[in-house]
């Protein structure tokens, strides 16, 4: 599959999953707001370490830049997915402030632990190297 494709794709997948799966645990969002709140970054690490590492498996360098590039187009897609999502003039209706507070902010981690296995890959990559 060609890389720009895959990195696109698994952006995309990194919105859906959680987005899906926040459908289906909705219901705590009112009855037990903590444990939905503890829930839904803790689907979105999962995806997003998990598709970050089939990303960067097939890589043999320049893990830093892919991760770092990769991190912040999978928090740009989240976000403008969102946007159409969560805005006044969409069916969730929120404010942007809102949106920030309750769901955007939480979008930082992706590049955060994008950047940190890009880090890890070239360290492993570097030490393999180096014998």
């Amino acid at each position: 599959m060609n890389k720009n494709l895959k990195i696109i794709l698994y952006g995309f997948l990194v919105w859906l999953i959680p987005f899906a799966i926040s459908f289906v645990v909705f219901p705590l969002k009112t009855s037990m707001r903590p444990l939905f709140e503890s829930i839904m970054p803790l689907v979105l690490s999962m995806v997003v370490i998990t598709l970050a590492y089939y990303y960067l498996k097939d890589l043999e360098s320049d893990f830093v830049k892919e991760g770092f590039f990769m991190g912040i187009l999978w928090f740009i897609i989240n976000i403008t997915i969102d946007l159409f999502m969560f805005m006044p003039a969409s069916p969730m209706q929120m404010s942007f402030a809102d949106y920030m507070m309750d769901i955007g902010l939480i979008y930082v981690m992706i590049p955060v632990i994008t950047l940190g296995m890009a880090f890890m890959a070239d360290n492993k990559s570097a030490k393999i190297i180096r014998g």
